[in-house]
């Protein structure tokens, strides 16, 4: 199964290659990841995706709390999460499907951010599955690029927060 993990860590130059490191050393792949500065600059925030069972779910977060630089491991929950992924896709239009194109990216609530006579280029934020219906349906009409984030994750507003996050 897919797990998503959201790892606060301190910013500091080298926290990204031991935490890849760990996932090389254990033979876990990462199937997407994304590093960003949180609203506090000395802390970021690594939201990655990784296919394994229950077991190595545990193994891993328990090696990855071991990291001295780690401040907290936080496994997605859709109860208490909200995850989504964005994409940025460049279709093959012409005169004659151009309008076509457009209705069924607006039927996916994808948006036009650019345009000319041969591409359009959409943005859609959504569920990753979303996203995969949506490039099935635009590879009739020719998909020349695509552009993923890997899905990211932040706790529901109707969840109660603990003052200080890092607290276990």
């Amino acid at each position: 199964m897919t797990q998503l993990l959201s790892l606060f860590v301190e910013n500091k130059s080298g926290v990204l290659a031991r935490v890849v490191g760990l996932f090389s050393q254990r033979g876990y792949n990462i199937e997407t990841l994304n590093v960003a500065p949180t609203e506090d600059p000395t802390i970021s925030l690594i939201t990655l995706s990784t296919t394994t069972d229950q077991r190595g779910t545990e193994q891993v977060i328990k090696q990855i709390n071991k990291l001295i630089e780690v401040l907290k491991v936080v496994p997605f929950d859709p109860i208490i999460h909200v995850a989504r992924e964005m994409s940025l896709v460049r279709v093959r239009v012409s005169e004659s499907n151009r309008l076509e194109i457009i209705e069924i990216s607006k039927s996916f609530r994808a948006r036009v951010l650019d345009s000319n006579a041969q591409s359009c280029i959409f943005e859609m934020t959504e569920q990753p599955k979303k996203i995969d219906s949506f490039l099935q349906k635009m590879r009739a009409y020719g998909v020349l690029e695509i552009h993923r984030t890997g899905r990211l994750s932040l706790g529901r507003c109707n969840i109660e927060k603990k003052k200080d996050r890092f607290e276990a």
